[in-house]
């Protein structure tokens, strides 16, 4: 039986069926790299750099916490991203997983502002879904 298995020092190669399911899954630019080693970047479908970190990886890396800002430089500057540590079943950060945010990308005003009955009509699936 195969085991997928992330450690520390995962290199690109190790981290890509998770990178590439998450991708799967959810069809947004993912990004992954363990904490000694550059890790993969994803879009559209296929891997795009085989070396790749960034700032907010790096961030979450140093600190060992979840992330949601807008970096100011590299690939993703100016676009929303979550970027969370990944933890080995002993605790230890071994590696950290991001995405694009694409809810913070949404301007929900203007979304609000085209579809006014929006309110309405989660109301609506909301009292459904508590009968």
């Amino acid at each position: 039986m195969g085991d997928i298995k992330i450690t520390e020092n995962s290199s690109p190669d190790d981290l890509e069926s998770l990178a590439v399911a998450m991708h799967t899954l959810i069809g947004i630019p993912i990004t992954i790299r363990s904490k000694n080693k550059n890790g993969i970047r994803m879009e559209r479908g296929e891997v795009v750099d085989r070396d790749y970190t960034g700032p907010i990886l790096e961030q979450v890396i140093k600190t060992d916490k979840t992330i949601r800002d807008v970096p100011q430089e590299g690939v993703y500057k100016g676009r929303p991203v979550v970027v969370t540590p990944l933890h080995s079943s002993d605790g230890n950060l071994v590696a950290a997983l991001g995405i694009v945010d694409l809810v913070a990308a949404l301007d929900i005003l203007s979304l609000f502002s085209t579809y006014p009955g929006i309110i309405d009509e989660v109301e609506e699936a909301k009292n459904r879904l508590d009968e």
